[in-house]
């Protein structure tokens, strides 16, 4: 059995640097979308002024540390801004120190956070942030206890005490990754998405994606039986080749990590999904042992020397190697089957879905019952492997630990592995009907906590004719005069350059772009976008490219509206009005009417939708100097480029780690 203590010190050292990235991210937009007058004020949630029995029946509704913020003498907006730095302080002193990286951490870390997302409303709704709650919370069981931490060194492959039930932590690791690789390949599918089954969904996704990169231009351009290949190759690395997780040869489990890695690093060069495809990245480590980290970094792995004679051996590699051949000859042949792959005369390949809708759930069904077999006999197989491993620990005291340790790691494993199941058999209603009633139970006691989750990314291919793109503007006149308000990151202007922006997360952008799929009247925060923007809001500006203000916060306009356009990529052929554009675009309608600040439609709207607009009553702030130190704190990060701030955090632990060995830290 090949040791994975370094594979889980490095696992953590990664967490910690998605956290950093999240609450990073995170913290520089929380003025202008949970402030006093930011978009959704998160006092709309956590209403501390209501006194004390309403305040503890609420937070028995909504769990979260912003109900302490009376306690320090702050109101709630200093108190996210309290949370969101103290995540950023612990997650870096994760990625600097491994003593640090213990469950104690990790469990304040993954609070801080759900404390975050419970406030988040719409703005932190995306299957990344319950990913990173669920990720974060199996964090805790992969970290070891803090007290009992031996021989720690700074850096990335820091020397950790061996665990036997580590295997077990990991292994519900791979678990999760393999339900959320699975899933986001079958929903494809299901959704019976036309684009997703003749093969063209990639024809509008490098232009129809939220944030594309310059790099999704380019490929947006690619030969259309090329992009064709491309959901061919989607699928397969979504769906059959996750079963190799499970493998029990090495080699194919490391074959379907770099599966996995180079799709990820595919996504991340045409598409900005902030730590998104980092966090999946980091999942994949559970794939992979010391001796293959080891081996990456040109260090030398330690030989084992095999009882077993060399006949027995040379059988043994035989064995492996033909049984690693007909397995990957049998994702070829079923994807040339499956998908009728045909080469053609012109040095390309045709390709289409050779299976019928029909046909799909019918094995999607037989299907579902022999993933959480897998899965089940996979999980036990690890347990007693584990307490056989605890057994033969030498002493009496390490036998004892090991063992306390793998029955506590078993049973935390097996009741998540249980309730698990219920967002896995999401695929398929039958199965999940079938699924017992107490199973069910137990998921619903805990599924507000976000440890279980179902996923699905692009479930259906949005922008077939173009993406909707919402353009805000702003004018002294109804007649004249408007001017149109820039975004730092979304497409607005056409000459403007797709950014490069990982980690980092703008998320009004983001739901612009999820609010230009439907109506304002699904998205009451837009309305109350367009009433701050009325009022001149610094807070919710600053959201917005400052530099290029159509109208200064002193002064802002007397009328504002919405149009709808739809954007498309330029022609390589050069047909756009300018060579320098980079999108084309068509006006479709207006999104929002033209209102001002007088019209009573507008505040009733908000009104019912229950976002205050107005303070009625303050709380008093009586810890004047935490709430000086948090406005200096945020004056100075701030005054940097967000993107800039979050690499800046990340390259000095980077730059720490790097340097701390040699100084002997």
């Amino acid at each position: 059995m090949r040791e994975i203590k370094l594979t889980r010190n490095f696992f953590l050292w990664c967490m910690s640097v998605v956290y950093l990235s999240a609450f990073s991210s995170l913290y520089v937009q929380i003025p202008g979308l949970f402030g006093d007058k930011g978009i959704l004020p998160a006092r709309g949630i956590i209403s501390i002024e209501s006194g004390a029995e309403v305040i503890k029946k609420k937070a028995e509704q909504v769990p979260t540390l912003l109900w302490l913020a009376p306690a320090l003498g702050i109101d709630v907006h200093l108190m996210m801004d309290l949370i969101a730095l103290l995540g950023m302080v612990i997650s870096f002193g994760s990625m600097v120190w491994g003593r640090m990286r213990d469950i104690c951490n990790f469990t304040l870390l993954w609070i801080l956070y759900f404390s975050l997302f419970q406030i988040g409303q719409t703005f932190l709704w995306f299957q990344w942030d319950t990913l990173l709650l669920e990720v974060g919370f199996l964090a805790i069981l992969v970290a070891p206890l803090g007290f009992l931490q031996s021989s720690i060194k700074t850096g990335f492959f820091s020397s950790l005490p061996n665990r036997p039930h580590d295997i077990i932590s990991m292994w519900m690791v791979k678990w999760l990754l393999f339900r959320f690789m699975f899933a986001s390949g079958i929903v494809k599918l299901t959704s019976m998405c036309p684009t997703w089954w003749d093969l063209s969904a990639l024809y509008h996704h490098f232009e129809s994606q939220c944030i594309p990169t310059p790099l999704a231009w380019y490929a947006h351009h690619l030969p259309q039986w090329l992009l064709k290949l491309g959901v061919v190759g989607t699928f397969v690395i979504e769906i059959p080749l996750p079963f190799l997780f499970f493998a029990p040869i090495r080699s194919l489990r490391i074959f379907s990590f770099y599966a996995q890695i180079f799709f990820q690093i595919l996504i991340i060069l045409t598409g900005n999904f902030n730590f998104f495809n980092i966090l999946t990245i980091v999942m994949c480590l559970s794939l992979v042992d010391d001796d293959f980290l080891l081996s990456l970094v040109g260090r030398p792995t330690p030989t084992s020397k095999s009882s077993s004679g060399a006949a027995l051996r040379w059988t043994r590699k035989i064995l492996t190697l033909a049984i690693e051949n007909i397995v990957i000859l049998c994702i070829v042949y079923g994807t040339i089957k499956y998908f009728s792959l045909k080469f053609q005369p012109s040095w390309t390949i045709d390709s289409k879905i050779g299976f019928s809708a029909a046909e799909f759930r019918n094995t999607l069904s037989e299907v579902m019952p022999a993933t959480v077999f897998i899965g089940a006999f996979a999980l036990c197989a690890n347990i007693l492997l584990a307490v056989y491993n605890s057994i033969t620990e030498p002493g009496i005291f390490k036998k004892l630990y090991a063992l306390i340790g793998t029955a506590f790691v078993s049973v935390a494993a097996l009741w998540l592995f249980t309730i698990s199941v219920v967002p896995h058999g999401a695929l398929d209603v039958q199965f999940r009907n079938n699924l017992w009633p107490i199973v069910h139970r137990w998921h619903k006691r805990v599924e507000e906590f976000h440890i279980s989750n179902s996923y699905g990314l692009f479930r259906r291919m949005t922008g077939v004719d173009g993406r909707p793109e919402i353009v805000i503007e702003g004018s002294n006149s109804l007649t004249a005069g408007w001017k149109e308000y820039h975004f730092l990151y979304k497409p607005g202007e056409l000459s403007q350059r797709p950014p490069v922006l990982i980690p980092h997360q703008p998320r009004l952008d983001w739901q612009l772009w999820f609010a230009a799929l439907g109506t304002y009247e699904h998205n009451p925060w837009f309305v109350s976008l367009m009433y701050r923007l009325l009022d001149g809001e610094k807070d919710v500006l600053k959201l917005l490219d400052t530099e290029r203000l159509p109208f200064p916060p002193s002064k802002p306009p007397k009328y504002i509206r919405a149009i709808l356009y739809k954007y498309s990529f330029t022609s390589p052929s050069g047909s756009s009005k300018k060579p320098s554009d980079w999108w084309t675009r068509r006006k479709v309608r207006e999104y929002f009417s033209s209102a001002n600040m007088d019209e009573k439609q507008m505040s009733e709207f908000l009104d019912a939708a229950s976002i205050p607009m107005e303070k009625t009553r303050y709380l008093r702030v009586t810890n004047a100097f935490l709430k000086k130190s948090l406005i200096q704190i945020r004056d100075y990060i701030t005054s940097v480029q967000p993107t800039t701030f979050i690499w800046s955090l990340i390259g000095t632990g980077f730059c720490i780690n790097f340097i701390a060995p040699i100084l002997r830290l």
